[in-house]
């Protein structure tokens, strides 16, 4: 809440209501405008191309600004999606490289906060062990890095039935703390779910169609108020982005009325499931 709030005051004037834009809506065409901040939480079909990537993510930052965003929420494999592991750890960059020094001169130029979700971050002891984190980064309107997760929780998941396994714990490693902890929920029963329990706004970009041979995305990106209302969804075929709202008075409003922080128990409390 206190980065939507630093943000309202930096924004000129903003409208009302919800707006989604694919990639068939002509640049510039419709803008929000009132005095409440707009995320633009972005689909996009990221392949191993890292150029053509970067590019169609430029142009998403740009629709989402010229719409009146003030911060761009762009998916996990942003930068590439690899089609096996040596291409997606021979693609990997550490935090100072091109693609991540690229779009700190993006936000620096549009003066846009972007939400850079599941960067493939060259670990530190890459040399001897080419393993990779999963990094979420945080960057200002001034073209700063000012946060960065390193998701602690990997995804391995075996389905015999389907023959798919997937492992990514073979070429990623843990991180070890949350600076500070952003996750992309999966799924919108979950994110609806999220959204009410922690009576937050949650904002999951997505990836969407296919990648390469092996890999498709779902898309629905989506954005749930703290309700449990979905109030922007970008479908399940197209590359674009939703604009919506922030209303940070709404959202005191329902912590004043259902204060469920202060329904939280000591960890103690719970008891295990083993």
């Amino acid at each position: 809440m206190r980065l939507f709030t630093a943000l309202r005051e930096r924004r000129p004037s903003l409208a009302a209501g919800l707006l989604a834009l694919r990639s068939q809506t002509a640049r510039g065409q419709i803008r929000m405008s009132s005095s409440l901040p707009v995320a633009a939480v972005c689909q996009m079909t990221a392949t191993p191309d890292k150029e053509a990537n970067f590019s169609a993510c430029t142009r998403l930052v740009e629709q989402a600004k010229e719409g009146g965003a003030s911060m761009v929420f762009l998916p996990e494999g942003f930068d590439y999606i690899g089609s096996n592991r040596e291409e997606t750890l021979a693609l990997s960059e550490t935090l100072d490289g091109d693609i991540i020094t690229r779009y700190t001169h993006l936000a620096r130029k549009l003066d846009v906060w972007l939400s850079l979700g599941g960067f493939h971050e060259r670990g530190h002891d890459w040399k001897t062990d080419r393993h990779i984190y999963n990094s979420h980064i945080i960057i200002n309107g001034q073209g700063e890095i000012v946060s960065a997760y390193r998701k602690g929780h990997l995804f391995d998941v075996e389905l015999t039935s389907k023959g798919v396994s997937l492992k990514e714990s073979a070429f990623t490693v843990p991180g070890p703390r949350l600076l500070p902890p952003i996750q992309t929920p999966i799924g919108k029963v979950l994110l609806r779910a999220r959204a009410i329990e922690t009576q937050c706004f949650v904002l999951a970009a997505a990836q969407v169609g296919a990648h390469h041979a092996k890999r498709t995305s779902y898309g629905h990106a989506l954005a749930v108020d703290p309700w449990g209302v979905v109030i922007g969804d970008c479908g399940g075929s197209d590359v674009g982005l939703t604009l919506i709202q922030i209303d940070l008075q709404a959202l005191r409003d329902i912590r004043r009325d259902m204060p469920v922080q202060q329904h939280r128990r000591e960890k103690d409390f719970y008891c295990s499931l083993d």
